[in-house]
């Protein structure tokens, strides 16, 4: 699957049926970050959550054609928090709009961090060092 560098945002959400027509609901926190704008129209890409009925493999031993997080354990960078997440850590986005949450940081603060785990959805990083 190829996912665009246009990418704006990323997030869950349940299709529910209305009458005539399914809605998918956009979270408050995607048009409050700047990232969507009410009133507009978007393109809108689903992927389905179930799971290969050969579950027997280990990830490791899947075919790779699913983008690869864009960073990895241990690597440097300097990111720009965007968002305030629900736990109350900063979140920068980086390469098509992947997320790296990073602990201690507030909106608008340029750090360089180190990343420290990473996921297919999102990575967390560490501050090493505090842009002035």
């Amino acid at each position: 699957m190829e996912i665009s560098d246009k990418l704006l945002c990323l997030f869950n959400a349940d299709v529910r049926s209305e009458e005539d027509r399914y809605v998918v609901e956009v979270p408050k926190r995607e048009v409050e970050t700047g990232s969507i704008d009410p009133g507009e129209t978007y393109r809108v890409a689903l992927i389905s959550r179930t799971v290969d009925s050969e579950s027997d493999s280990t990830e490791s031993d899947r075919p790779t054609s699913e983008p690869q997080p864009p960073v990895e354990p241990g690597e440097l960078r300097y990111v720009e928090i965007e968002d305030i997440g629900k736990q109350g850590d900063g979140i920068a986005r980086v390469e098509r709009g992947y997320v790296i949450i990073v602990p201690d940081t507030e909106v608008g603060d340029r750090v360089k961090i180190e990343v420290t785990e990473v996921k297919s959805n999102f990575a967390v990083g560490e501050v090493i060092e505090e842009e002035l």
